[in-house]
């Protein structure tokens, strides 16, 4: 599977997703990584790795319809299958989304629907489940639509919150969690779409 990696800062997702690949469990190969930021982390590994990258910034295109259009003409020319957002901080052009239609999946750091939308990423959700006294969150895998964290939900696995949490310790949890999760539930899907 041709896979494409969108993402924003670190990548840590992206080096799960790499290592999956790398130790034979994920049957795919990763021809681009998209980032929205010129110096996201997440680009530099995959330049060491010779993996094709691409920014696009919204503010440098004079419409949404050529800033979309720039974007799937790079997806075409790498052929790309399938895309995973990994800690992408911006919504998809819908023109993208039609064109990959459940062919695009997110993850995110709680139990969808609760603790998602406009503004809930990182720290934020954490925050958020620490202060609604929440026993449980987890990971999401979903598609992705036109609205933030809507998509048909794929899969979730459960993260405790336990008494003692900061925002911090239950983000490194959940990521733990998400690291091992994502790639797992991408071989399943992979294995359906072949």
């Amino acid at each position: 599977m041709n896979l494409a990696v969108y993402l924003s800062g670190r990548g840590s997702n992206f080096e799960a997703i790499l290592a999956a690949i790398d130790a034979g469990s994920l049957n795919a190969k990763i021809v681009l990584v998209v980032s929205n930021n010129p110096d996201a982390q997440g680009l530099r590994t995959a330049e060491r790795r010779g993996i094709a990258t691409a920014v696009f910034e919204r503010d440098k295109f004079a419409s949404g319809e050529e800033f979309a259009g720039a974007m799937l003409n790079k997806l075409n020319e790498h052929k790309v299958e399938f895309i995973a957002l990994a800690g992408y901080m911006r919504k998809i052009p819908p023109a993208v989304i039609r064109a990959y239609s459940k062919r695009i999946v997110n993850i995110h750091p709680a139990l969808l629907p609760k603790f998602g939308g406009k503004g809930m990423y990182g720290h934020f959700v954490h925050e958020a489940v620490i202060a609604a006294g929440e026993k449980e969150t987890g990971v999401t895998i979903h598609y992705v639509d036109e609205i933030y964290d809507h998509g048909v939900i794929i899969a979730q696995c459960p993260v405790p919150v336990m008494p003692d949490d900061t925002p911090e310790t239950l983000a490194q949890r959940t990521l733990a969690a998400e690291h091992k999760f994502y790639p797992e539930v991408l071989a399943k899907l992979f294995r359906r779409l072949k």
